[in-house]
């Protein structure tokens, strides 16, 4: 019997924030590329966001949220050059350099998947929860983001250690969780923990689209989180999978307790990362493999559909996991017929929900990357901001925040308004006292 602490996976969501808009910045992600330059419509994704929180919240899971970032991100703009005040500087950047502008207006925090790694207490040598925000120094519009997650992390988690990003260098590329899994026999238990890298930070690497996450992130992550190297894989994405759209490897493999759900295409060497988790688990858990083969579901289909980008959580009662899936999966015949023989045989995986998170979708992101997965035990679970667990009060208190604040439509020309900037400044400032967040969390409230 195990003696492990109760502990259970949260989630804690990114809230889409008042600016989100398509702006095709981010290379390699086939569905930001196609809506690129659409009408977007920042309430409606905002409250699909908070449906989906409530819908895990219901059922069960432990949920928080993490606040979406100050954008325009004036800091940005004034280290480029810009000066004077708000306003003058927002229009001279637009006047001056629009896809500047463009990438300083982005909503991407909201995909929280890529805000840290994360690694629990049980795993790490000195006891406690680990978490390193990700430098993001591939994409522009990402590489701001990691000083405002790591004050998020700390209101959330007070009681971790929260480490600085890693040198923003492409020899230390690191776009946090998306590329990290984790497998266990018990929550509370030591864990095996599979960190994916793209290319050797050395290289430029040989893909068509860019390798994002580098083998040398995570060894330093690992060494900083203090992991055991036994029980730790670092293994490589497939470059047929980057090639194909897999800009991160929750794209094309996801994993919960022991099971790790994956694409036929989606590392390097599939045979020797069984043999690395396999050895790693020994005397833990017996890992299971699920492998969907391209044949069932292609590649093209399989990341088209979001398959993989969805989450693998175990339901409170439930002897089998529970794939989280966007519409998208459903109407993909190759990945609805799978998702239905697979639920139907008596394997790890018994039940599919779809959830609509269409307006995350159509920027490229799915319910795998709304959400950082954070192993939590019963007395951290205590320690958490409280203004940052997800209840059905806080629910009804943003969604009506988002009614309040939120434009319905954002059109390409309207992110250049200075009164977006204006309306989403208001927006943020009367957050931080609905999350509990101090009156100075934001960079434009510290003036």
């Amino acid at each position: 019997m195990s003696t492990a602490p109760h502990a259970m996976e949260a989630n804690f969501d990114g809230l889409i924030g008042p600016t989100h808009n398509y702006g095709g910045l981010s290379d390699g992600n086939l569905a930001s590329s196609r809506h690129k330059g659409l009408t977007a419509y920042p309430r409606e994704a905002a409250l699909q966001g908070l449906r989906k929180m409530r819908h895990l919240q219901d059922s069960g899971i432990w949920q928080g949220v993490l606040p979406p970032q100050q954008r325009p991100f004036l800091p940005a703009m004034r280290a480029a050059g810009y000066s004077g005040r708000d306003a003058q500087v927002f229009n001279a950047v637009w006047k001056s350099d629009p896809q500047f502008a463009r990438n300083i207006m982005s909503a991407s925090s909201m995909w929280s998947a890529n805000a840290a790694m994360v690694s629990p207490s049980a795993d790490s040598k000195d006891g406690k929860l680990h978490l390193t925000p990700a430098n993001l120094s591939t994409m522009l519009h990402r590489s701001i983001e990691h000083k405002q997650t790591g004050r998020a992390l700390k209101a959330a988690f007070p009681f971790a250690s929260v480490h600085r990003a890693l040198p923003q260098q492409s020899v230390f590329a690191d776009e946090g969780a998306a590329n990290h899994v984790r497998l266990c026999a018990h929550r509370g238990g030591q864990g095996v923990e599979i960190l994916v890298y793209g290319r050797d930070g050395y290289s430029a690497g040989d893909t068509d689209f860019p390798a994002r996450q580098t083998r040398q992130s995570c060894e330093a992550i690992a060494r900083a989180h203090g992991l055991k190297p036994a029980r730790t894989v670092i293994i490589q994405q497939a470059r047929a999978a980057i090639n194909a759209g897999a800009f991160h490897n929750d794209v094309v493999c996801v994993g919960a307790k022991e099971t790790l759900f994956y694409h036929e295409l989606a590392f390097e060497d599939t045979n020797a990362m069984k043999r690395a988790v396999r050895k790693a688990a020994k005397g833990l858990f017996e890992p299971i493999f699920v492998e969907v083969p391209n044949d069932a579901v292609p590649i093209g289909d399989a990341i088209g559909s979001y398959l993989f980008n969805s989450m693998l959580v175990q339901m409170p009662g439930d002897d089998r996991l529970t794939l989280i899936a966007p519409l998208e999966t459903q109407e993909m015949e190759s990945s609805r017929d799978y998702c239905a023989a697979m639920t139907a045989g008596n394997g790890p995986i018994g039940r599919v929900d779809f959830v609509d998170v269409r307006q995350s979708m159509q920027n490229g992101g799915g319910p795998a990357c709304l959400r950082l997965r954070v192993t939590l035990t019963e007395d951290e679970w205590a320690q958490v901001n409280p203004g940052q667990k997800f209840t059905p009060d806080l629910h009804d208190a943003l969604a009506a925040w988002v009614e309040k604040h939120y434009r319905e439509t954002l059109d390409p020309t309207d992110v250049a308004d200075p009164k977006l900037m204006e309306e989403s400044f208001a927006a943020l400032d009367a957050l931080t006292k609905i999350m509990h967040l101090g009156d100075d969390f934001y960079p434009f409230q510290r003036g």
